[in-house]
């Protein structure tokens, strides 16, 4: 999960260094740097990979709430 919110990341400020800056791609990458900033992946791996193993698929949705990174998990 950590590798994929990094890979996203990196993506964003591609995208934001070849387009200029947008608003939108400018809160993301912003909501990502604090999310991985902030957030303790092992725990939140262990949640997720228990999921995982009741055979549940499952997705993660990040947003901020008050400046502050969030996250939710989604049972799909």
């Amino acid at each position: 999960m950590e590798t994929q919110a990094r890979r996203r990341y990196n993506q964003i400020m591609r995208q934001l260094l070849n387009k200029g800056e947008e608003r939108e791609l400018a809160e993301k990458l912003e909501m990502l740097r604090l999310f991985l900033e902030s957030t303790d992946f092992k725990k939140l791996r262990g949640e997720y990979e228990n999921r995982l193993r009741e055979g549940k698929k499952v997705k993660v949705i990040l947003y901020l709430e008050e400046g502050k990174p969030k996250h939710e998990m989604r049972i799909i």
